[in-house]
């Protein structure tokens, strides 16, 4: 047992004070959290003026006013097609692509695999912001600028890394027996993929899917360069858009906010029992 631990075992686990610390501290860190959301929440039914004046009372006259300027005005409906569009291409390709390799660099021995995972590694410690210029000029060359695949290609080629670590991390923690099982049985690669691997590693699939969704869908710095024109634009675009055309409107500000938000919460809290596994296991050998 490390320090670390029996620092825990006595002190937390062992200790009703020290778990009753532990709670404060995780209600406050949830509170703070939460608060912020609330707070929009509640002034997105009032109007600008109201905002203002009296930005942390309750709505005195609940209206759902701005969020029909939401989407008459600014035609937000629109903007979450395009993120939906563009996040959901970007999380299926990064899964498709990222989970062959996963499996490959997992189950398969050939030469250069320590090379190969040695740059995914490195290529997760290159930020966007060194690579946005040469990507630009691609797209442009290409003609994708001010179109999905603008979007989709550079964000799937950035999360493929990312995909093919955490993927294949869980797939080297399935037994070897299995895999012998399998070729006894006749199935080829691609049959003890489908049919074994694929199935037993949907929460590492789910966990990296969760990731790259959330990722893409907030990515607010490649959409201003890629796919800037409001026709094609995300909706993280649509909201900085507002904040600087529409900067005294508050009311508009905050529906947009909370219209934005809305998808992640969902996503999220329909993948949470599958992230959180996915996230635990195969975190550590045994």
């Amino acid at each position: 047992m490390t320090f670390w631990e029996k620092i825990q075992d006595r002190y937390i686990h062992k200790s009703k004070y020290g778990r009753l610390f532990v709670y404060i501290c995780l209600s406050a860190w949830a509170v703070t959290t939460i608060f912020p959301l609330v707070w929009v929440f509640l002034n997105s039914f009032k109007n600008s003026r109201e905002i203002i004046t009296d930005t942390f009372a309750l709505p005195s006259e609940p209206t759902l006013q701005n969020y029909i300027n939401a989407f008459n005005t600014v035609d937000i409906g629109r903007s979450y097609l395009n993120s939906f569009i563009m996040s959901g291409s970007v999380v299926l390709f990064a899964l498709m692509f990222g989970g062959l390799a996963a499996f490959a660099m997992s189950r398969m021995k050939f030469r250069l695999r320590g090379f190969i995972q040695t740059a995914l590694v490195a290529s997760l410690l290159i930020p966007a912001f060194a690579t946005i210029v040469p990507v630009y000029r691609m797209m442009i060359s290409m003609g994708f600028v001010n179109t999905h695949l603008g979007f989709i290609i550079p964000i799937t080629a950035a999360n493929i890394p990312f995909a093919v670590l955490v993927i294949s991390g869980y797939m080297a923690t399935i037994p070897k027996e299995l895999e012998e099982a399998a070729v006894m049985d006749g199935c080829n690669r691609w049959k003890m993929f489908t049919r074994i691997f694929l199935p037993i590693s949907l929460p590492a699939f789910a966990t990296v899917g969760t990731f790259v969704f959330l990722w893409s869908y907030n990515d607010l710095f490649t959409s201003l360069v890629l796919v800037p024109q409001e026709k094609v634009a995300p909706i993280v675009v649509l909201l900085a858009n507002i904040s600087s055309q529409y900067g005294t409107d508050y009311g508009l500000m905050t529906a947009a906010i909370i219209l934005t938000v809305i998808p992640v919460i969902v996503f999220y809290l329909l993948a949470q029992k599958t992230f959180e596994k996915g996230a635990t296991s195969g975190a550590v050998k045994g």
